[in-house]
């Protein structure tokens, strides 16, 4: 055999070895990473975003060298989770508004939607670091609709106290917020919703109604009669 063509085979052939031993490798390190998402959503809504790395590494049964290769800090995995379950619910809240025609309705929905998925346990940090606002406060730190009854004051984001995550950075919880606002407006201009319910009041019901139980049936049903009895202390009740 000529000298050149059988060192093109070779090269070819050694080229052929070298995709199949680097594809698995693609596939693994995917695999990996799905694992260490999976893990870190069940071990920061259980135990919190302040749960360390090596639980979530633990719970995806790889090296915590491995969690630092994808996510080279903490900050960046819970910013992660943090920025998916926000659109998640972002997107639940979206439907609700554009798929139910009564204002109760949709907001019901949504919050049924948001609690059985488990997202309350994930919002993030800055969405449910509420303050009360005095009347000097500057408008941009409230909440989008989020006045409540005349003197009563308001609630507020807190903005700013957070390194990992907050409002200025992240569209996504502006949107959420946003969208969430709609709907508390809407069942509020029914007259279905009190008055003094604002958006973080919602927001903390879904955060509420998520409880982290062992058994899934039990935590199911948990859920379902927490939020229930929620849902009847946000209605408005005839005069």
């Amino acid at each position: 055999m000529d000298s050149a063509l059988g060192s093109a085979m070779s090269a070819a052939g050694n080229g052929r070895a070298d995709s199949a031993r680097t594809t698995p490798l693609r596939v693994d390190a995917q695999r990996n990473l799905e694992h260490v998402l999976r893990a870190a959503r069940e071990v920061f809504g259980e135990l919190g975003y302040g749960a360390p790395m090596e639980d979530v590494a633990r719970r995806a049964r790889v090296g915590v060298g491995t969690v630092y290769r994808r996510f080279p800090s903490k900050d960046v995995l819970v910013r992660r989770i943090a920025e998916e379950e926000t659109s998640r619910l972002t997107d639940q809240a979206r439907t609700a508004l554009g798929q139910e025609d009564e204002p109760w309705s949709a907001l019901s929905r949504f919050l049924r939607t948001s609690v059985a998925s488990g997202a309350g346990r994930l919002l993030p940090p800055q969405v449910l670091r509420v303050g009360v606002a005095d009347e000097g406060s500057p408008d941009g730190a409230r909440v989008p609709q989020q006045r409540t009854q005349p003197g009563a004051g308001e609630l507020r984001l807190v903005p700013g106290d957070s390194p990992v995550l907050s409002t200025d950075d992240d569209p996504g919880a502006a949107a959420l917020l946003e969208v969430v606002g709609q709907l508390v407006d809407r069942a509020r201009a029914a007259g279905e919703l009190r008055p003094d319910v604002s958006v973080s009041d919602v927001l903390l019901v879904i955060a509420t109604a998520a409880p982290s139980l062992p058994d899934a049936a039990q935590q199911a049903a948990a859920s379902a009669r927490l939020l229930d009895i929620l849902l009847e202390g946000l209605r408005s009740r005839p005069v």
